[in-house]
C-alpha cells in the first residue's frame, strides 16, 4: 500500500516538473513577407533594345521583425536565347539591378522595392513590343529573422 502511495506521489511530481518545463519553452516565432503590389513598366534601352523594370511593395505579414529581404523577378515564358521580336531573360546569371534588398523590416510594415532587366526584347525594327510577357513574377528569395 505505502509503495503505491510513493508512487503516486513520484509520478505526480514527475507531472508537475514536465508541465514546468513545457511552460518555459518558447514559441519559435516565424517570419513571413509577401508581396502586395507590383507593376512591370517598359524601358526603351537603345533604338532597338527594350527591357522590364518592377517597382511594388512588400509587407511583413509575420510574427518578427525581418532583415535583407532579397526580392527578384522572374520571366518564367522568356527564352533563354536572345531572339528577334521575342523576350528573352537570363536566370542563371543574375545581376545586382535584378533584385533590390530591403535591410529592415518591421512586423506590420511595408516597405518598397524597384529593380531593372527583369527581361529583355530586341527588334530590328525598333518598334515597341504589342503585349509583356506571361509568367512575371516576383519572389522573395530570401530573408533573415531578428532575434
Amino acid at each position: 500500500m505505502k509503495l503505491n502511495i510513493r508512487l503516486v506521489v513520484l509520478l505526480f511530481f514527475v507531472m508537475l516538473l514536465s508541465l514546468g518545463l513545457y511552460a518555459c519553452t518558447k514559441e519559435k516565432k516565424v517570419g513571413e513577407v509577401v508581396v502586395i503590389e507590383k507593376e512591370f513598366k517598359l524601358v526603351k534601352d537603345g533604338k532597338y533594345s527594350f527591357s522590364l523594370d518592377v517597382t511594388g511593395k512588400v509587407k511583413n505579414v509575420g510574427d518578427v521583425d525581418l532583415k535583407s529581404i532579397v526580392v527578384t523577378g522572374y520571366c518564367r515564358s522568356c527564352n533563354e536565347i536572345m531572339v528577334g521580336n521575342t523576350w528573352y531573360s537570363t536566370e542563371q546569371v543574375r545581376s545586382q539591378e535584378q533584385n533590390d534588398v530591403i535591410s529592415y523590416l518591421v512586423v506590420g510594415d511595408t516597405a518598397v522595392f524597384s529593380f531593372h532587366d527583369i527581361a529583355f526584347y530586341y527588334t530590328q525594327l525598333g518598334e515597341e513590343p504589342s503585349e509583356l510577357p506571361e509568367k512575371l513574377e516576383v519572389v522573395i528569395e530570401s530573408f533573415e529573422t531578428v532575434e
